[in-house]
């Protein structure tokens, strides 16, 4: 089985697909500035992205990580957001957790797993 690693860095790489499942790096805000629904609106759209240029999309989703940096805060506002984009009867496996941020501005991470479409 091929493993295609894509936007390689020495640290991580973006995009990993391997046996019809996409893996995404954790995926954060274009604008770290931004309030939570902006932020989670921000990374969403980079997962869409990601998820494109890997062949795949939200329809396809398996599993999400969120990462939040103060739960108590700010995972209801998370949520309306993150509800109005996963697609109807859709919602993959998740778990949602607090964690330190490799950034203080950062206030979500997201880390997808899909699957390719047959």
């Amino acid at each position: 089985m091929s493993i295609t690693r894509m936007h390689v860095s020495e640290r991580a790489s973006k995009i990993v697909i391997h046996n019809g499942t996409v893996h995404l790096s954790g995926m954060v805000a274009e604008d770290p500035e931004a309030e939570i629904e902006g932020q989670t609106q921000s990374t969403l759209d980079r997962i869409d992205a990601a998820l494109a240029e890997a062949g795949t999309d939200r329809e396809h989703l398996l599993s999400a990580t969120i990462f939040l940096r103060d739960i108590d805060n700010h995972f209801h506002r998370m949520n309306e957001v993150w509800n109005a984009w996963v697609p109807d009867g859709q919602a993959p496996a998740r778990a949602c957790v607090e964690a330190h941020m490799a950034r203080s501005a950062l206030l979500v991470e997201i880390c997808i797993i899909a699957a390719l479409p047959d």
